[in-house]
């Protein structure tokens, strides 16, 4: 019998992408760099210091030479024991040649590049730890756009009512939970086909958000009021002293002492779910019933009933992203403005294995793609003689989304029994 052909690996998907990318940057920037072309991206660290100065030609180059040699080495069918540490490291500098290129001859500041794609990440990591709640239980959950947008809604609509910021946040999560308890009712209880499940929750959460806000948002209006930064809190508690030394801190102070509540919850649940679901009882039972469920049931482990439990905290997760876009950041509440998010955040999710940590990595590169775009309209990059068009720049993220799914995380496989009801015998 012959030997078996093999396929591409991931590794190689990866190392031909970086291949490409450092051959296209030498073609580019070598016969820059030997004329001595002189422009310089100035890429700040913090307000009004220190501003580094890398010369642009020079700096692609080099970076070009890296990614260049890292792809040859990955693409080799031997293994080379500098491959990988190659390939990291291309990853690595791949964001800063990205700032380098698209400030060749001005400035920009790296500090609040990466504080804009951490709360650009905010949602969606929200949106990925809920698809882990859920689907670790064997529960798809694609209805995590409609609990946002939801969430989004009513959190706005109690706070116009209410005039309680908090309140409104705190409806924001329940509905989320009662939209997934919903989800889980045609899911679990009915045995529906759980994609089908999960798009009625979508759609239904089109119509009945959109008659909400011309029904009652509009006519009620509320200002443009959103959560406080910890830095402003902590100023309204009577130490302004201490909210302006926090905020002067370099790097720190504008990552996390501008950060608002909702992304510190965030951070906060990305690590409870990992210790919940890696080290508890509960974890060890949410696991099992979502890799094997006749198991779990045998040895007494009422599994629709966590089922419902795990889902349930899966749509409060995801009220809460949707509080982010209309409590946390706008102020206000517009019809779709969760934008595909909860779809995105799946993807997310799928970067990540289904695991907390990288559920957060992936969302983060997701936002970064976001704040990209909006740095290359404030930077005015062009491309090819003209300025890049604002609608490009406006679906990087999704592209970003397509190629990563597409070839970049490798072969995604998710929990045994997700997707499969189950019956108890």
């Amino acid at each position: 019998m012959g030997k078996r052909r093999q396929g591409i690996t991931r590794r190689q998907v990866i190392a031909g992408f970086f291949a490409i990318l450092g051959l296209f940057m030498l073609i580019n920037y070598v016969p820059l760099a030997l004329s001595g072309d002189s422009q310089v991206s100035r890429i700040a660290l913090a307000v009004p210091q220190p501003i580094i100065a890398f010369p642009t030609a020079w700096s692609l180059t080099i970076t070009g030479i890296i990614m260049l040699i890292a792809g040859g080495l990955g693409l080799s069918n031997r293994a080379h024991r500098w491959a990988d540490g190659l390939l990291w490291t291309s990853a690595v500098l791949l964001f800063p040649a990205i700032l380098v290129w698209a400030a060749a001859g001005k400035q920009t500041n790296a500090t609040v590049m990466l504080s804009e794609s951490l709360r650009l990440g905010t949602p969606l990591a929200l949106g990925a730890l809920a698809g882990i709640w859920a689907e670790r239980s064997g529960v798809i959950n694609i209805a995590i756009e409609g609990m946002m947008l939801m969430g989004a809604a009513f959190g706005f609509a109690i706070f116009v009512f209410t005039g309680q910021i908090w309140v409104g946040v705190l409806g924001a999560v329940v509905i989320g939970g009662v939209m997934a308890l919903l989800h889980g009712l045609l899911s679990i209880s009915f045995r529906t086909d759980q994609i089908i499940s999960g798009t009625v929750v979508n759609i239904l959460a089109i119509g009945i958000t959109g008659y909400l806000r011309r029904q009652y948002i509009v006519t009620e209006g509320g200002g443009r009021v959103t959560l406080p930064s910890l830095s402003t809190m902590i100023a309204d508690a009577g130490f302004p002293d201490l909210a302006r030394s926090l905020d002067s801190i370099p790097v720190l102070g504008t990552i996390i002492f501008g950060g608002k509540p909702i992304f510190f919850a965030m951070l906060l649940l990305v690590i409870t779910t990992h210790i919940v679901l890696f080290m508890t009882r509960w974890g060890l039972r949410t696991r099992a019933v979502g890799e094997n469920p006749k198991a779990a049931d045998t040895v007494g482990i009422a599994v629709n009933r966590m089922r419902y439990i795990n889902l349930f905290i899966s749509g409060c997760i995801a009220g809460l992203g949707g509080a982010w876009f209309s409590i946390e950041t706008v102020g206000n509440f517009d019809d779709g403005m969760t934008a595909g998010k909860g779809f995105i955040a799946l993807a997310a999710m799928i970067f990540g294995k289904w695991m907390p940590f990288g559920a957060f990595g992936g969302a983060m590169l997701f936002g970064f793609a976001e704040a990209l775009g909006t740095r290359f309209q404030i930077l005015q990059v062009q491309v090819l003689g003209g300025p890049v068009p604002v609608q490009f720049l406006q679906v990087i993220p999704y592209v970003v989304t397509m190629i990563v799914l597409a070839g970049l995380i490798g072969r995604a496989v998710g929990p045994a029994a997700v997707g499969k009801p189950y019956e108890k015998q």
